[in-house]
């Protein structure tokens, strides 16, 4: 079954503690932090502070995304803030190897995130090193984009290179996932879902979160 890590960067902020409470009373699983820095993505979201807040609002995962240049600088306050899972930026990674052990040295999961554009081979010296890798299936920065189709295969070619070596990495998939399309991505490999408008615009989101958590 899946995991589903509905992503606050589209909930309603003057009703964040509501929503909290809404997602701790649902089947989701972790809760998916966004944080931007206007500079390695085109937008900025929310940081630290907020993070605090929603870390004492739930007992769930705090599955912290970081879009953000030079991660290593603060990997240290997002555990301190609360996270337990932190997924950093191929892209934004000049040594990316360190970036990894600095994560799993605080204590958390460590997960590696790739843009589109960039292939799930370059992470063939790394899989090993890592619990989760975050496919992005739309240009990262804003919601309410659409999936990208390509990303399928991108899904099966990882799914491929993690059981040629047995590993027990996740995969998960961050963009434009629906209750229309969650079943393809999970029979094309994919462990974790990653939703964001999906759930917090529609009429029933705690339902919405049972269908994709049922999809298959």
């Amino acid at each position: 079954m899946a995991i589903i890590a509905p992503s606050l960067l589209a909930s309603n902020f003057l009703r964040l503690e509501e929503e909290c409470k809404m997602l701790n009373e649902s089947q989701a699983d972790w809760f998916h932090l966004d944080v931007m820095d206007g500079r390695f993505v085109p937008n900025i979201s929310f940081g630290l502070p907020v993070i605090e807040q929603i870390r004492k609002a739930t007992t769930k995962v705090c599955d912290v995304h970081l879009m953000i240049e030079e991660p290593e600088k603060f990997t240290e306050a997002f555990r301190k803030a609360g996270a337990d899972r932190l997924t950093v930026h191929l892209e934004a990674c000049r040594h990316l190897h360190r970036n990894i052990q600095q994560i799993k040295q605080l204590g958390m999961q460590a997960a590696v995130a790739l843009n589109p554009h960039s292939p799930v081979e370059l992470l063939n010296d790394i899989l090993q090193d890592l619990d989760m890798v975050l496919i992005m299936s739309v240009n990262p920065g804003f919601g309410g984009q659409s999936f990208i189709p390509h990303t399928f295969q991108k899904i099966r070619n990882l799914k491929k290179m993690i059981h040629e070596r047995g590993l027990p990495t996740l995969i998960q998939i961050d963009g434009g996932v629906t209750t229309e399309n969650a079943g393809s991505i999970l029979r094309a490999g994919a462990d974790v879902l990653v939703a964001g408008s999906n759930v917090f615009r529609s009429a029933d989101p705690k339902a919405t979160i049972k269908a994709l958590k049922n999809a298959v």
